[in-house]
């Protein structure tokens, strides 16, 4: 277990906002910023000059943010999604996490709900360990161990469509179809909109690598970021086959579903067509009529019932004899 430092303060400065947190370490600075307002913008814009572009980009409030890369002469700008599960409404949904990458610094901008980036922040900030190991490298090596971790967190969630797959599976042959309409559909839309937030990661992680500057050069770690190529393509490889998967267990509890209610219907075909010439004999021995058969005779009701009897007797012998039964 790494020495916790307890003397914070040595190394964390804490600026005039109490979302921005700044770790500092081998000439390396690392700006945390949760949440970011108007006052953390003014912030950047007054200590760093970013272009205004980039800083109105940054402000994690504002939703719907699409991947990019941004290459000015000074630092590159990147946003990226990644998925976070609400385990309340039971929704993946795109959390929103934005870079700056300077020679000697790096600003991560986020509403704190990566957990990979919040505790990672947490151990550098407390553990002299992580500091040195870490932030000795650069922003470039830093910032390829903050996107390490976020596509790692991104595999227990596979698992977890996984596993929903499967019970949903069994959940079918166990007679349990119209329960896993709903749970088929949550599953479809989370896996839309997993694809949906990781399909451009492959595209920025690749431009990012082409990134060749006086003061910032990632050709110099191209290994490093060729294992997050493979994360993305593992991922994206994974999610087609939950995709493939999920939409199997739909044609096959629709089948079912179908099956049972045509069986369900031909059950009541049949007795309709049963009841049909029986209910024709009891009209027909209903009619306000002097001359009837058997409505003199002592027996006539159980006579008649006797045969309207048999009439359903013979028919259900026939549809046995048919298979329709």
């Amino acid at each position: 277990m790494p020495k916790k430092h307890h003397t914070t303060e040595q190394i964390t400065e804490h600026t005039q906002s109490s979302s921005i947190t700044t770790i500092k370490s081998n000439n390396i600075t690392w700006i945390n910023i949760i949440n970011p307002d108007d006052e953390e913008i003014k912030y950047l814009q007054d200590k760093f000059a970013f272009h205004p572009l980039d800083l109105k980009d940054a402000y994690i409030s504002k939703k719907a943010q699409r991947p990019q890369v941004s290459v000015r002469p000074d630092y590159v700008f990147l946003v990226f999604l990644f998925p976070v599960y609400n385990r309340q409404t039971r929704e993946i949904f795109p959390a929103e996490v934005d870079f700056f990458i300077g020679k000697n610094f790096i600003i991560t901008l986020h509403d704190n709900q990566l957990i990979g980036l919040v505790d990672f922040f947490k151990n550098c900030q407390n553990y002299e360990y992580y500091r040195d190991l870490y932030l000795s490298q650069g922003p470039i090596f830093l910032l390829y161990q903050i996107l390490d971790r976020l596509f790692n967190n991104c595999l227990p969630m596979l698992d977890h469509i996984g596993e929903d797959n499967l019970n949903i599976e069994k959940q079918i042959f166990k007679g349990r179809e119209r329960e896993m309409v709903k749970e088929i559909l949550i599953i479809k839309r989370n896996i839309v909109n997993f694809r949906t937030i990781m399909q451009s990661h492959r595209t920025i992680i690749r431009r990012l690598m082409e990134v060749d500057s006086p003061n910032l050069s990632f050709k110099n770690y191209r290994t490093h970021y060729e294992k997050l190529l493979t994360y993305t393509k593992d991922i994206w490889e994974i999610l087609e086959n939950h995709k493939e998967t999920i939409d199997a267990l739909q044609e096959t509890n629709e089948s079912s579903i179908s099956f049972r209610l045509n069986d369900i219907m031909k059950t009541l075909t049949i007795i309709s067509v049963i009841f049909l010439p029986l209910t024709l004999v009891a009209s027909i021995f209903g009619m306000n009529i002097t001359v009837m058969p058997f409505a003199d005779h002592p027996q006539g009701f159980w006579i008649i019932m006797a045969s309207m009897l048999g009439m359903s007797l013979l028919m259900l012998f026939y549809f046995k004899y048919k298979k329709w039964l």
